[in-house]
């Protein structure tokens, strides 16, 4: 706070101005009446400047920045449930059809059957909402009879569950949305509209790929992972339904045809030797270092929007260099990547994936 808008500096200046000839020093009546209002005042000017960040973009935080970015058009996502994919079987194997609105049990989370997608199939909802409904995968218990059903067992995400989008995040998609102003279906204007559709983490817009008019959007889902072809389609419909594409009837404008991609996985295997501290294993510290390679795939993938056109580059040193932070590894050596002895980029309309880890322990 402002030093002269202190308690110390307020209360000086009120005393000031009391004449001389009256008692001012510390617990005299003057003082006694007046330190109490300096406190209060003191208070007043520590709101003051907390509404001044509160009103600003740039320092605003919770509820005062949703309804500053609000006035612009950019709304904070709300937390979300997962969608799963369910498959349902009767005797020796057979798909089976389940009544809509049924409930399955499955590490300690609830789901809810809520559309049929083909023979056996169902999507599943999440009653609680977040990414916790994004993790459970196996065998569910049924919570209602349903006679003939055998097995239910929950698969692949349709779209991930989302926690309430973050103040960071929201500021960010703020700055986007003023500083590359969206309009009449510009690449600012696709990735905005797209970006606000839940389960979707990243978009990038491809401008006459097929000629003039044609566009491409290529889409990274919330949890940046390949989304499922659900999510793909149902964002197809909302900006440029197929069977009527370019006619307007979707966010896009008229003459725009658009067509919505998943991003495309590139799988990647890490290959690499490992000096370790007396008494440690590979077995003991294998788990560590898949976790770290995995999480420095995870940060490619979250800044693969922002690269636009440019590829991503999976670096041997710095797998290298977040191998050598786990506990009990010395030294790391003869790292390969897909077999080979060098970096690889990945193309721009692809992400990297972790395919798997091949550890062994150097002998010199």
């Amino acid at each position: 706070m402002d030093e002269e808008q202190s308690y110390e500096a307020i209360l000086e200046r009120m005393l000031e101005r009391v004449p001389a000839d009256i008692d001012k020093r510390e617990n005299s009546v003057i003082w006694n009446a007046l330190a109490p209002e300096a406190a209060e005042l003191a208070m007043v000017y520590i709101w003051i400047r907390q509404i001044l960040n509160l009103i600003y973009a740039d320092t605003a935080e919770g509820e005062y920045l949703e309804r500053r970015t609000a006035e612009f058009g950019t709304n904070r996502k709300r937390a979300t449930v997962a969608i799963r994919r369910g498959l349902f079987f009767g005797e020796e194997e057979i798909p089976f059809d389940i009544p809509i609105g049924s409930r399955f049990f499955i590490d300690n989370l609830y789901y809810v059957a809520t559309e049929r997608l083909s023979s056996g199939q169902y999507t599943l909802a999440c009653e609680s909402l977040g990414e916790q409904g994004n993790n459970p995968s196996g065998e569910l218990l049924s919570l209602n009879t349903i006679p003939g059903l055998e097995k239910a067992i929950m698969t692949d995400i349709i779209a991930a569950g989302e926690e309430e989008e973050a103040d960071e995040s929201l500021r960010t998609r703020h700055y986007q949305m003023v500083n590359e102003p969206a309009f009449g279906g510009n690449k600012s204007d696709y990735r905005h509209k797209i970006n606000a559709i839940n389960g979707v983490g990243g978009t990038k817009v491809i401008p006459t790929w097929n000629g003039g008019g044609t566009v491409k959007c290529v889409l990274i889902g919330a949890n940046f992972l390949k989304p499922d072809p659900t999510l793909i389609s149902s964002i197809q419909e909302i900006i440029d339904p197929e069977g009527n594409q370019g006619q307007g009837i979707g966010v896009a404008p008229i003459g725009h045809v658009v067509t919505i991609e998943a991003v495309e996985e590139a799988p990647i295997e890490i290959e690499t030797s490992l000096t370790l501290e007396s008494g440690v294993s590979i077995r003991s510290v294998e788990d560590n270092i898949k976790e770290v390679c995995e999480q420095y795939m995870h940060d490619l993938r979250i800044t693969w929007q922002d690269r636009d056109e440019l590829d991503l580059v999976v670096r041997i040193s710095q797998i290298e260099s977040r191998i050598l932070n786990v506990s009990g590894v010395l030294d790391v050596a003869n790292t390969l990547l897909n077999g080979q002895g060098s970096n690889i980029e990945v193309s721009s309309d692809n992400i990297p994936i972790l395919e798997g880890v091949i550890l062994s322990e150097s002998t010199s």
